[in-house]
């Protein structure tokens, strides 16, 4: 009974509308393999290693505007970035209806990478951007994706852009991270009352 409409914005993959994220590379291949579901852990064990070292899978570009990134093993691509304060990026999104897209691509070309990146320092492993569309290509006419968590494949090269404030919420007014404003002095009231 106390609550407030707000527009979010949704993510658009291949003409499919998505609401969190879009994954390609290592983590949509291993949702791919049929026997994920019935033990991720073991399965993502197995199938990193041939990932990580582009031995399976593959080979991804990646086009934000007029910057080309070649040769991730691992991109996200979020409605909206994700917040910076943990390894993946995956911690929250402080807002739905920025209007853009988060883009977080992985590549680990050495040890070294790999290890500042599980470290979670700078590292040149990981580079993140917002843009209102992107694109992944491959050197396949078909590319596993995971979007929402569902397995797909999608034909290549796969588009992804934003559809701001298309989805209408009704949110409580009262909720988890909204600051409440003070209301604003009424010092005529104030002098009143004085």
């Amino acid at each position: 009974t106390d609550g407030v409409e707000i527009r979010v914005d949704l993510g658009v993959i291949a003409g499919r509308t998505f609401v969190n994220n879009a994954s390609f590379g290592a983590y949509a291949a291993i949702v791919q393999s049929p026997a994920y579901r019935d033990d991720k852990a073991r399965t993502t064990l197995d199938m990193l290693p041939d990932l990580l070292t582009r031995h399976q899978g593959p080979r991804l570009e990646v086009q934000v505007d007029d910057r080309r990134i070649a040769g991730p093993q691992a991109v996200l691509v979020s409605n909206n970035p994700y917040g910076s304060s943990d390894l993946a990026g995956l911690s929250r999104r402080a807002r739905l209806d920025t209007g853009v897209l988060g883009v977080l691509a992985v590549t680990v070309d050495s040890a070294a990478d790999a290890a500042d990146l599980v470290r979670g320092s700078r590292t040149r492993a990981l580079w993140r951007t917002a843009c209102a569309e992107v694109v992944v290509d491959a050197d396949a006419p078909f590319l596993p994706v995971g979007v929402d968590g569902e397995a797909l494949s999608l034909p290549t090269p796969v588009r992804c852009t934003t559809r701001p404030g298309a989805l209408r919420v009704r949110v409580p007014r009262n909720r988890p991270g909204v600051h409440r404003e003070r209301p604003e002095m009424d010092w005529g009231r104030l002098r009143t009352l004085a």
